[in-house]
């Protein structure tokens, strides 16, 4: 069993002070695999002092010195791929074809996309020609807590500590105690790299622990968060007697709207992303919308496919999915399933209990309820699981009111071939980010969303922005200093 209880703090791998074990499950065997150490107050503030005393000189540092080390870590990480991958596929169940293919490359694109973007951000730029002697000026927020999560590890870690690198910010990492094993990688390629000390901590804990402590310490001046919202309700709470910037990205129950001009592959591609990563994805199309008219085929289709969806272990290769994460995520699926069957949802596939010949391990059987209802609870909750939704309308304005009838606003889909429609339907979608026939955001598309899906946006420009302070200064000279 793997040994990961030390933390990274002030460019250093440390004992915990009065470090709590905690045991990381494979959740494919439920069995442990790794022992890490859950940090507490004492641990947490040494990251923080160590932050705050070396953010004068990075803040101040030369951005270009900033952008050879973002390139550098993007080195690192390419050739630590393979070790990222086993550790994703082993910690948090994803098949480790996807953990190849999809959750490695996810943090490479975003390391990428932020050195793209670096190029645009103008740290000292004039207001305008009317007023010749003002600037804006750009600078680091400061001391910065990123609180990570499970699902894709990697594109959520580099999301955040790439782009506070960039603007010239210090950090604090608390990943998630669930899946911990890639962040430690993540942090041997910041040391690698030749992070400056206190620029970049790791410290691992829980939420009650390490991320209330983060989020209401007095020293640190931005909280970048990733995960329920539930979660984000009160890390906002323990911010607000500080004033601290917070950034949220939370939950969502993403509406695919399915017209009846919509392409043959359209389903499909609703079903397969709705079950992909075992449906443990913030921005999953969970409810789907159908036109009346194609209605009736569109269940029997949606009903085809999660009968041939193959569930299996993470490490084996091949076109199936893994477990969910953890045995309290199991539960939490088993009885949203239930509620579904019990307020009149119709089961049209999966249901509950593990799929036949599986009695070990946290797999779920992908599932399809049709006639279901915005008054249901598996049409309202977030269910982080393979679970499908599916919904008739009649028309245009119906299905843009189902689909805004929720406290969420995260993603949004259509799948129409009339393009006045698809554009029609963009504008009245109220969430953060709309995909249109199947065509992907993209690269440096803003990531984000609305309403209780949280608030800022991660990537692009727009990633890094959310990063930086803005000045403005007046009587300035053109003399160099």
């Amino acid at each position: 069993m793997l040994d990961k209880r030390q933390f990274y703090i002030n460019g250093t791998w440390c004992d915990p002070v009065a470090g709590q074990d905690m045991e990381v499950i494979n959740p494919s065997t439920e069995e442990p695999c790794a022992v890490i150490s859950l940090g507490g107050t004492s641990d947490t503030d040494m990251a923080v002092a160590a932050a705050k005393a070396a953010l004068p000189d990075w803040l101040y540092s030369d951005p270009a010195a900033r952008l050879a080390l973002a390139e550098r870590i993007l080195e690192e990480y390419n050739a630590r791929a393979e070790d990222m991958a086993q550790a994703i596929s082993l910690e948090m169940g994803a098949p480790i074809d996807l953990a190849q293919k999809s959750q490695v490359p996810a943090g490479s694109w975003n390391i990428k996309n932020s050195i793209r973007a670096f190029e645009h951000i103008r740290f000292v730029e004039p207001l305008g020609d009317h007023a010749p002697e003002d600037r804006i000026i750009r600078e680091g927020v400061g001391v910065c807590a990123l609180i990570t999560p499970w699902n894709w590890p990697m594109n959520q870690v580099s999301l955040k500590v790439i782009p506070a690198l960039l603007a010239g910010c210090t950090m604090v990492l608390k990943p998630s105690e669930i899946a911990p094993l890639s962040s430690v990688i993540w942090t041997e390629i910041m040391d690698a790299a030749g992070t400056p000390k206190g620029v970049y901590n790791m410290v691992n804990g829980d939420g009650p622990g390490v991320g209330t402590r983060l989020s209401e310490h007095v020293d640190v001046d931005m909280v970048s968060f990733t995960g329920s919202t539930r979660a984000g309700i009160a890390i906002s709470k323990n911010a607000a007697d500080t004033l601290k910037r917070v950034h949220l990205e939370l939950g969502g129950k993403g509406a695919n709207l399915i017209f009846a001009d919509a392409d043959e592959k359209a389903v499909k591609r609703g079903v397969i992303h709705c079950f992909n990563n075992t449906g443990q994805s913030c921005n999953a199309p969970t409810r789907m919308l159908v036109e009346r008219s194609i209605y009736d085929q569109t269940v029997e289709q949606a009903r085809e496919l999660a009968e041939a969806t193959a569930v299996g272990p993470a490490s084996e290769s091949g076109r199936h999915i893994g477990p969910v994460v953890s045995a309290a995520q199991f539960d939490k699926i088993q009885d949203l399933i239930q509620k579904g069957m019990d307020e009149g949802a119709r089961l049209v596939a999966g249901g509950l209990g593990r799929p036949e010949g599986v009695n070990r391990g946290y797999f779920v059987r992908p599932t399809v309820f049709a006639d279901v209802n915005n008054d249901m609870t598996i049409a309202r909750e977030e269910i982080f699981g393979p679970v499908l939704s599916i919904m008739p309308f009649e028309s245009e304005e119906e299905a843009v009111r189902i689909a805004n009838d929720t406290v969420y606003g995260l993603t949004n889909y259509v799948q129409s071939q009339d393009g006045a429609r698809r554009n029609r339907m963009a504008r009245l979608l109220r969430s953060g980010m709309v995909e249109m026939n199947g065509k992907s955001r993209g690269a440096g598309s803003p990531f984000g969303g609305m309403k209780r899906s949280g608030n800022g946006r991660e990537g692009g420009v727009w990633g890094i922005e959310d990063f930086l302070e803005v000045k403005a200064v007046s009587g300035w000279s053109n003399e160099a200093g």
